[in-house]
């Protein structure tokens, strides 16, 4: 093991191997040596594991002997009061003031903003348009998120927002993601200050929104409502700051993971016949967008993007207590983590992993640490379930509305790499599709 630990002069190039192709880097990497090693600029080496029982050890270890691992890329944007980058006592507590927000029946309350914002977004497509398809899902997830957060309505006023969290974050560039030394202002100029600017242009707006909430009468019945009323369990609330984070979180965070999925999963879908076919004939039966949440096929079809392409692929601890993984026991202050990529194609656990399958979820319901897209333990991700839904719900309105194919340029094109975009990894390259029909509408939304 020792030799695992020490310091690689090859450190550098297997980074850079891991941003170009990380199912490649991660799979091969865990299939001939059992843990490994790579090193993160800014956080230092990261031990990772890859199979279940060590997924197991890390995932079920007690908050009491673990942390988040900063410093974290995305802290610039989401400040550092958000639920992601918090340990101990202030993340339990921000995790039950979350909670509220994504219980089962808040999340069937969201079904009908999400299938009417979807609907909004691919409205305006014809046939013989081509599709951006990134660039489709981010405008719905994003519309989906500012629409479930603030409730709403103004056309312009969500133009807006899209605008300050888009700005936002594409001033969130490498080098301020990778080198914190680089985050600090120097007279006003430079790429920090800029982020600065946009995240305080954001804030503006937030502010904005948090003020008018809290005069008497008002209320959206949506998130900001459950965010702006929770209290502990000694009746403390929030600060403004703290809300500020948090609602960053929300918008920032959450919309670019689930943009990269229902890129993957149109993706999928529209290079296999048979998988559209079956979706198709699952949706007819649907009255109501609630209805396409809970179909059985679409969500595992749903299921497999996510164990192929799980848009955050690691799940990192620092350990504040010695750990045993996988037989080898790790100090405290070392990084572990869990390569999900190295996890969900593992072939003990899949038969075929690298085969687009969606019935094996049907067949087989894996364990928490075989199949681990949205984390897992006391830090799983708070959102999994809304976003499973918003994935179901928006993959099956466009279906349900629109005919679409590979362009015949494509068909015999090979899959994209995933790569790092942003916060999420998402295709390396352009997916796109053509327009070939538009269909009557189907379940209806408000």
């Amino acid at each position: 093991m020792k030799a695992i630990f020490a310091t690689s002069p090859t450190a550098l190039l297997h980074a850079a191997s891991a941003a170009a192709d990380p199912v490649g880097f991660f799979t091969s990497r865990a299939a001939t040596q059992r843990p490994f090693v790579l090193q993160f600029p800014g956080l230092g080496r990261v031990v990772f594991h890859g199979t279940s029982s060590s997924a197991r050890d890390i995932l079920t270890a007690p908050s009491s002997g673990c942390r988040a691992p900063l410093p974290n890329p995305i802290e610039p944007v989401v400040g550092p009061a958000s639920l992601i980058l918090l340990s101990g006592e202030p993340h339990r507590r921000e995790r039950s003031l979350l909670t509220p927000a994504f219980q089962g029946e808040q999340i069937k309350r969201y079904a009908d903003v999400i299938a009417s914002a979807t609907s909004q977004q691919i409205r305006d497509l014809r046939p013989g348009d081509a599709v951006d398809v990134y660039d489709l899902a981010v405008d719905i997830t994003l519309d989906v998120a500012i629409r479930v957060v603030f409730g709403v309505a103004d056309p312009a006023r969500r133009l807006r927002y899209t605008r300050a969290v888009k700005d936002l974050l594409a001033a969130n560039t490498a080098p301020l993601m990778l080198v914190p030394a680089l985050r600090r202002d120097v007279a006003g100029i430079g790429p920090w200050a800029r982020l600065v600017r946009f995240r305080d242009g954001l804030d503006r707006l937030l502010s904005e929104d948090m003020a008018q909430r809290r005069t008497p009468g008002a209320s959206g019945g949506d998130m900001l409502d459950l965010l702006l009323s929770a209290t502990d369990e000694s009746g403390r609330g929030r600060t403004d700051s703290e809300t500020l984070d948090q609602l960053r979180t929300l918008l920032a965070a959450g919309h670019e993971t689930t943009a990269s999925s229902l890129t993957w999963a149109l993706y999928h879908v529209h290079r296999d016949e048979s998988v559209r076919a079956r979706i198709r004939a699952e949706l007819a039966g649907c009255a109501t967008p609630s209805d396409i949440a809970a179909l059985p096929y679409l969500g595992a079809v749903i299921k497999e993007v996510l164990r192929m392409h799980p848009p955050v692929p690691i799940v990192l601890r620092r350990l504040t207590a010695p750990l045993t993984v996988g037989g080898t026991t790790h100090p405290a202050g070392r990084v572990v983590g869990v390569a999900l990529y190295a996890l969900h194609f593992n072939p003990e656990i899949w038969s075929e992993p690298h085969r687009f399958d969606p019935d094996r979820f049907l067949t087989h319901r894996p364990t928490p640490f075989e199949y681990a897209p949205f984390g897992g333990g006391y830090r799983r991700c708070i959102g999994a379930a809304f976003a499973t839904s918003e994935l179901a719900i928006a993959l099956g309105t466009i279906l349900t509305q629109l005919d679409l194919r590979v362009p015949h340029r494509d068909d015999a094109a090979t899959p994209p790499r995933s790569i790092a975009r942003g916060i999420a990894v998402a295709p390396a390259t352009a997916i796109r599709l053509d327009v070939t029909d538009r269909r009557v509408s189907g379940p209806s939304s408000r």
